[in-house]
């Protein structure tokens, strides 16, 4: 594969500022590389399989994910996934991170300009069948602190990413936005259990009142804790090990902060069927309001006229590309292909 690098529209360079803002990784949450669909399809890669992206000069595991953008025998991952957000390890142990590493080191003699921009590359499935996903709010004090430590830990694990994410809301919503932080990892036999501690222990889920279900013999854990606000209880923080087909709908819970006293040992229970009531958020697509892709979509469906008056329409009711005006390419897009409006009553 022809492996081409390049920005983020809300990522700018190395991430020293934008990721530090678990807003600014709400349009593309976690490193991935992207393939045309029937590269997959020919290799049997589904969505989120992780694959290893060898280069001559390393080996990089990632997940896969289908693009309409990217064209047959081309990959494509962002240039800002560093070694802070995208580890792995070799055979031997040795650390590989970043994806520079799989890119060429040749310069420009004169303005000493790094080349990093494509390299010739070897796509295969990864085998690696136990995985892990930690995801938790962080204390506002301690964000930073829990966040390194956490991606300390990284370079025990095959693969591993380690990103914040935030609530999402209107920036000029008032309310205080809160920062978290979500951790992956996979590995070919479940991780040892002093390394799940030191997770379950940054993200807060080693205190007495978290749930709590642990089956050695088959690598399963799970963790879940729940934190009372006023009268609704909600999920401040879960862990995943083994079995994270539940990441489905249990992550939905957490980051759109919804009430959660009702699934008590549900929050527990493994597969990705979401208990009744409970739909997955979406992807984000305008960053500054926090609107989803569904939200987008369900409101186009009574938006009428032409696809500039339903722009209008779908910008008046949502906000959506109204403050800095990244996201209106995608809107315009979606105007383009989201079906018929429904015909005004």
């Amino acid at each position: 594969f022809s492996l081409n690098t390049g920005r983020l529209r809300d990522q700018w360079h190395g991430m020293s500022r934008t990721g530090t803002l678990g807003r600014l990784f709400g349009h593309v949450p976690e490193p991935v590389v992207q393939m045309h669909g029937q590269d997959m399809a020919r290799r049997q890669i589904k969505d989120g399989d992780l694959v290893h992206v060898t280069s001559r000069r390393a080996s990089l595991v990632l997940p896969a994910q289908a693009s309409a953008e990217v064209g047959m025998s081309q990959a494509f991952i962002a240039m800002h996934w560093g070694s802070e957000y995208l580890s792995g390890s070799t055979s031997i142990g040795e650390r590989v991170g970043g994806i520079n590493a799989l890119t060429s080191p040749a310069y420009c003699p004169d303005s000493k300009q790094p080349e990093l921009k494509h390299s010739a590359v070897k796509i295969l499935k990864a085998e690696l069948p136990w995985n892990l996903l930690a995801v938790g709010w962080l204390p506002a004090g301690e964000a930073l602190i829990r966040e390194l430590a956490l991606r300390s830990l990284m370079a025990r694990f095959p693969f591993a990413t380690c990103v914040p994410f935030s609530s999402g809301g209107a920036l000029a919503g008032g309310g205080s936005e809160r920062t978290g932080v979500l951790f992956r990892a996979a590995a070919y036999e479940p991780a040892p259990d002093a390394l799940l501690q030191q997770v379950e222990q940054l993200l807060g889920l080693s205190d007495a009142d978290t749930l709590r279900y642990v089956d050695a013999r088959h690598g399963q854990r799970r963790a879940a804790r729940l934190v009372r606000v006023g009268a609704d209880a909600h999920l401040d923080a879960f862990l995943l090990g083994g079995d994270t087909r539940a990441e489905a709908w249990i992550k939905t819970l957490l980051q759109e902060q919804l009430p959660a006293q009702a699934f008590g040992r549900q929050l527990l229970r493994p597969g990705a069927t979401a208990p009744a009531g409970l739909a997955a958020r979406g992807k984000v697509v305008c960053s500054c309001f926090g609107v989803t892709a569904t939200a987008i979509t369900d409101k186009l469906r009574s938006c009428t006229g032409d696809d500039k008056e339903r722009l209008a329409a779908l910008q008046g009711a949502l906000q959506c590309g109204t403050n800095c005006g990244s996201c209106i390419p995608e809107l315009q897009r979606m105007v383009r292909t989201g079906g018929s409006a429904t015909p005004a009553l």
